[in-house]
């Protein structure tokens, strides 16, 4: 390991390159996501029909206890088979089977509300339909159509209603029959009253009041779809965001994650702080892999770097960075926790174990078992955002290079983990679990590579 490694380095990505095809990637896992979404919806969008159907039959029989009443549910009983049908071959925004069963939907209703019951016992005009205020039940499927998510369909079933009740009414005025003699009755009962006579005609479509079920229909229609295309303008930035911030978790650790998903800033102003620094290295690496293929070496080091990040995450600190057959790790960054020296020392001790587990596969296999070294220290550092356009996290200082210095000694003292003395001392101050620093031999004057004073460190073979 060289002093090199110690220092970000810059990226030499070509940028454009690479924002156009994360744009891109971004864009369809969206669109995928919100696809999703909308297939959910439609079942939503059905369950809600065949709950709302058997509740307007009940509602029916309460407004009329006859028989005849039946034949109303047999036509909410082929509502929710149309449905069912949905369901089936539907596939939200795109298929046309869907937008044809909603038009039958529709079909199916108005011609239900404008033409009488063929079973019912009385007689009366057509005109006297429309009295019934049946354009309610249009609203049911409007607002169940909104499941869906699509504002397309919403806007369809808005102008599709209003078109086939205004061809409707037109046609009912046009086909249907004048009673002369019981729009005279009306007259010579409210004579004296033109208002009245007219508005209590049987024979009189009132075609002002059909305009105004039209008008507000459609408008409440538009207004929906407007709201369902919003709100799928806001289901796609938070898919992107679901995307980046999974980005963001195979790069670093969830505490950072969660830092610069909560901040309106990036994490803010640059500042010294006492932090846990861990650099892990594999021994023999660059002989190991000379004999190696390199996708056998690019799967190694994958599975090292899973297991070792793993143990970092699981112990709270952050995975600073990646270092060829090595890593960098630091405990109490961004924000200094409770227990970051006890946490530092408890994953080195987590690494080792997952390590053994791994070589014992390993041998299993017939493959080379890795020989690690850590070394661990406690100091202060100095932490926050560097670059300008392109922002990276870094903690650097003493403490980072002593740590990659005891990593280093941990080949000549045949250790498999190095801690500094301040580590120890500060396990022992956070009097959390001071039987992880148990097994630990003292080494006292160790040189360590560019620093003048010997230092005392503590080792585990």
């Amino acid at each position: 390991m060289t002093d090199t490694a110690l220092t970000p380095q810059a990226s030499n990505r070509p940028e454009r390159h690479v924002d156009l095809a994360d744009a891109v990637a971004d864009n369809a896992y969206a669109e995928a996501t919100l696809e999703a979404h909308k297939q959910r919806g439609l079942v939503w969008a059905i369950r809600a029909r065949w709950i709302a159907m058997p509740l307007i039959g009940i509602m029916l029989v309460f407004i009329n206890p006859a028989w005849d009443v039946m034949y109303y549910h047999v036509i909410l009983g082929l509502l929710c088979l149309n449905g069912w049908m949905m369901g089936r071959l539907g596939k939200v925004g795109r298929s046309g089977y869907e937008l044809l069963l909603i038009f039958l939907d529709l079909l199916l209703m108005t011609v239900t509300m404008v033409v009488p019951n063929p079973f019912a016992p009385q007689e009366f005009p057509i005109a006297m339909q429309y009295r019934f205020d049946n354009f309610i039940y249009f609203y049911v499927i409007l607002a169940a159509g909104t499941l869906a998510y699509s504002w397309r369909t919403v806007i369809a079933i808005g102008t599709w209603t209003a078109g086939m009740w205004t061809v409707a009414l037109i046609a009912a005025w046009w086909l249907s029959p004048v009673d002369k003699a019981l729009q005279q009755r009306a007259s010579d009962l409210f004579g004296d009253n033109d208002f009245l006579a007219r508005f209590l005609d049987p024979t009189s479509f009132l075609f002002h009041l059909r305009v105004q079920e039209v008008m507000v229909f459609v408008i409440v229609a538009v207004i929906l779809g407007f709201s369902v295309r919003r709100f799928n303008a806001l289901l796609m930035n938070n898919a992107s965001l679901t995307r980046e911030r999974a980005n963001l978790s195979r790069y670093f650790s969830p505490n950072v994650v969660d830092q610069l998903s909560q901040n309106d800033e990036p994490l803010k102003q640059v500042r010294s702080q006492d932090v846990a620094v861990l650099f892990i290295d594999i021994i023999g690496f660059t002989r190991m892999a000379a004999g190696l293929d390199a996708l056998k070496v690019i799967e190694m080091l994958r599975g090292f770097h899973g297991r070792m990040e793993h143990e970092v995450f699981r112990h709270h600190g952050t995975l600073d960075k990646y270092l060829g057959d090595g890593l960098m790790a630091t405990f109490g960054t961004p924000m200094a926790g409770e227990q970051d020296a006890t946490n530092a020392v408890a994953c080195a001790r987590a690494m080792i174990v997952a390590l053994d587990q791994w070589n014992l596969e390993r041998r299993r296999k017939g493959e080379h078992e890795i020989h690690v070294g850590i070394g661990i220290h406690f100091g202060e550092t100095v932490l926050g955002d560097i670059g300008a356009n392109r922002l990276e996290y870094a903690v650097i200082g003493t403490a980072v290079n002593i740590a990659a210095r005891l990593e280093e000694i941990s080949r000549p003292l045949q250790a498999r983990i190095v801690m500094s003395d301040q580590l120890r001392d500060q396990v022992g101050s956070e009097n959390v679990e001071n039987s992880l620093v148990e097994g630990f031999v003292r080494q006292a004057d160790q040189d360590i590579k560019g620093f003048d004073l010997p230092m005392t460190v503590w080792t585990l073979s």
